[in-house]
C-alpha cells in the first residue's frame, strides 16, 4: 500500500482522564500516537512485538502492551500512562516504592515494571514472592534490578493495604 492511500481519521481517546481528537491511521499503534501525538514519554518503545513490556499502559485498569494496540481500538476506553499515576503532584504508590526501593539502574523498564505493579496488586493486593516475579515475567529488565524491583512491589503492596484499612 502506497503512503498516499492510507488517510488519517478522526481517533477519539481518552487518556489519563483528558479527552483527545487527533488524525491517525486507526492501525497506528496507541503508543506511537501516545508518544508522538501526546507527548506522553512514560511508554517505551522497546521491541515492538509486545514481549519486554516497556510499553505497559493501562487500558481500563488493565495492563496492556501500547506498541501492539491499534489506536482505533481504543473508543470508549480509559488509557493511563506512568504519567497518569501522579494525583495532585503526589506519587502513586507504587511509583514511590519503586524510588524507595531503588529499583532503577538505567530505568528504561521501568514504566512496564510499574504499570504492571498497579495492574496486579488491584487483583492480588497481598501477593507472595512468587506471585510477583510470576506477575512481571513478561516484564524484561536487562540491567539486573530484580531483586529492588521484587522489593519495590512489596513495599507497594504494604502501603497500598495500609491505605486501604485507613479508608475504611
Amino acid at each position: 500500500m502506497r503512503e498516499a492511500d492510507i488517510s488519517p481519521l478522526t481517533v477519539s481517546l481518552r487518556v489519563n482522564g483528558v479527552a483527545h481528537e487527533l488524525l491517525a491511521d486507526p492501525d497506528t499503534s496507541l503508543m506511537t500516537v501516545l508518544r508522538n501525538d501526546l507527548n506522553l514519554n512514560g511508554p517505551k518503545y522497546g521491541c515492538g512485538l509486545g514481549q519486554c513490556g516497556a510499553c505497559t499502559v493501562l487500558v481500563d485498569g488493565v495492563a496492556a502492551r501500547s506498541c501492539v494496540i491499534p489506536v482505533g481500538k481504543m473508543r470508549d476506553r480509559e488509557i493511563v500512562t506512568l504519567e497518569g499515576l501522579t494525583k495532585d503532584g503526589v506519587l502513586h504508590p507504587v511509583q514511590q516504592a519503586f524510588i524507595d526501593a531503588q529499583a532503577a539502574q538505567c530505568g528504561y523498564c521501568l514504566n512496564g515494571m510499574i504499570m504492571m505493579t498497579v495492574s496486579f496488586l488491584k487483583d492480588q493486593p497481598e501477593p507472595t514472592e512468587q506471585q510477583i516475579r510470576d506477575a512481571l515475567s513478561g516484564n524484561l529488565c536487562r540491567c539486573g534490578t530484580h531483586v529492588e524491583i521484587i522489593e519495590a512491589v512489596k513495599k507497594a503492596s504494604s502501603r497500598l493495604v495500609l491505605n486501604a484499612q485507613r479508608e475504611r
